[in-house]
């Protein structure tokens, strides 16, 4: 393979949905299936275009596709509440002092209190925060959140805010 042909299947594409919601950067190679299988279709939203050859085919593959067909089976579901989605969720992090140093679970507001098991209320912290709160509500304890406790975000909607804030025009 020719390094100019190797660098093409380099390229990234960005693929947005029926809606033109960004959904996901992927390599070329499969933007080119979902072009030729109809699958896709260009857009012009830029001018970044890369040329693909075959023997009986000269491909166009632009750097922004759209899916032409909606796959209803893709149906993202909130992930349970589990320490590891919140340790990622917080980034691991103590919510209450930012350390990364001896991560524990804290419900913000005690379940022997009413609280519940859900993404809005437990947080990471670390095992000195989670003690000098205890079963204690925040507003007894003085302590405060970095961040207020929510629920992931689907990777799409993610990935699209994502793609619209590198799209910014940067004032100076």
């Amino acid at each position: 393979m020719q390094p100019q042909q190797s660098q093409l299947l380099q390229q990234q594409v960005v693929v947005f949905s029926k809606n033109y919601l960004p959904l996901a950067r992927i390599n070329i190679k499969r933007a080119i299936v979902l072009l030729v299988t109809g699958q896709a279709e260009s857009l012009a939203y830029s001018g970044q275009q890369w040329e693909v050859r075959s023997p009986s085919v000269v491909l166009q593959v632009p750097e922004h596709i759209r899916l032409t067909v909606s796959n209803p089976e893709r149906h993202w579901k909130l992930p349970p509440v589990s320490r590891r989605e919140i340790f990622r969720r917080d980034q691991h992090r103590c919510q209450y002092c930012g350390s990364h140093q001896h991560l524990t679970l804290d419900h913000v507001i005690p379940r022997s209190k009413g609280g519940t098991h859900s993404w809005d209320n437990v947080v990471a912290a670390c095992e000195r925060c989670n003690s000098r709160k205890g079963d204690r509500l925040l507003h007894e304890t003085g302590m405060l959140l970095k961040a207020k406790p929510k629920a992931p975000m689907h990777p799409a909607i993610a990935f699209a805010e994502q793609f619209w804030k590198a799209q910014q025009p940067i004032d100076t």
